[in-house]
């Protein structure tokens, strides 16, 4: 009720807040919210500008990014880029309802009635009942996905490596276990612990190699012609083909395909940064992440919410809005002198 005038700049009413203001935890609870919607419009058109709503599994990506490239201004960069979203979803609420949604709007008729505090037993029924039915839904979904990403990642197993790592580690091997066996104590530790990391490098190295070799590696590289307008390389493609599946996944898949493994953080920027990528294409690639479609999940419940058709629009709609303001952003800061 009281963000009624606030939402109508979007064309929508003010029981459109709650399922947008759920957007930022989590897309699919969010548009399953929208069902309170009783016309038909309303809750299309809110199911269709809740994704653009900055869910939490992006954030990692925007803390990798932003920290990397834009170091203590990274903060003022994350809020900026939610509150992107938020404008990117009031005007597509406009045009949507203006292209698509066109005629009257419905009155906004909406009883408030006396509101007491909740008992705890019946709280934590409802908390369970829902939290039960999300997770019957979304959990298969996640399952599918995550194996789909592994079996894409996995094969083909017959890859022909461009160096003899297995030759290399045991080269290492050798060459260590003599040097060890001739100290003790704290240089025998030492030697161990350089040991370690040499090991992990030359693994680090035959992952990335082997990933990018993977029939996903080979998805990524066939999409660089659609990202290298925005500034986005092979590697940041695959992470984002794997970012359909889960957003958590981006970063992770970025540790592999940059030779750092598990080891994100720290080693992660810093391959970032010797990788060519600017501060411009970072940017670029975080307003990517941020409009376009936030998960498979996602799209299934808009499938199961509203129709095929409704989820196919929101994929290739998202995806478009994506691209235009990204490479609006790169291809105007690259004219400007920021590339």
């Amino acid at each position: 009720f009281l963000m009624d005038r606030v939402m109508h700049t979007s064309g929508l009413h003010g029981k459109s807040f709650i399922p947008m203001l759920m957007g930022f935890g989590c897309s699919v609870p969010a548009i399953m919210a929208a069902r309170t919607l009783e016309s038909d419009k309303d809750r299309i058109l809110t199911i269709l500008m809740t994704p653009f709503m900055s869910c939490s599994a992006r954030l990692p990506v925007y803390i990798v990014l932003a920290g990397s490239f834009f170091a203590e201004k990274a903060g003022t960069v994350i809020f900026s880029l939610y509150f992107i979203g938020i404008i990117i979803a009031i005007l597509s609420g406009r045009v949507l309802k203006a292209v698509l949604f066109k005629g009257e709007d419905a009155p906004f008729i909406m009883e408030l009635p006396p509101y007491r505090m909740p008992m705890l037993k019946s709280l934590l029924i409802h908390m369970w009942d829902r939290s039960k039915m999300f997770l019957k839904k979304m959990s298969g979904v996640i399952l599918i996905g995550s194996i789909l990403i592994w079996a894409l990642s996995s094969f083909p197993k017959t890859i022909v490596y461009s160096k003899d790592y297995d030759g290399k580690i045991d080269g290492i091997k050798s060459d260590y276990s003599q040097r060890i066996a001739s100290f003790d104590g704290q240089k025998a530790e030492e030697l161990n612990h350089e040991l370690g990391l040499k090991l992990t490098a030359v693994e680090n190295s035959r992952e990335k190699e082997r990933v990018s070799k993977s029939y996903i590696g080979m998805i990524g590289k066939s999409l660089e012609v659609f990202f290298e307008p925005i500034g986005i390389g092979w590697r940041e493609s695959v992470s984002l083909v794997t970012g359909f599946v889960a957003k958590e996944v981006v970063v992770s898949t970025m540790g592999v395909l940059y030779g750092v493994g598990n080891d994100e953080g720290a080693a992660l920027e810093k391959a970032l940064k010797n990788s060519g990528m600017t501060a411009l294409s970072a940017l670029s690639m975080m307003i990517f992440v941020l409009l376009y479609v936030p998960c498979f999940a996602t799209i299934l419940i808009i499938y199961k919410e509203t129709s095929a058709k409704w989820a196919g629009f929101n994929l290739i709609y998202t995806t478009m809005v994506a691209w235009a303001m990204s490479f609006l952003v790169y291809q105007s800061g690259m004219v400007l002198g920021f590339g």
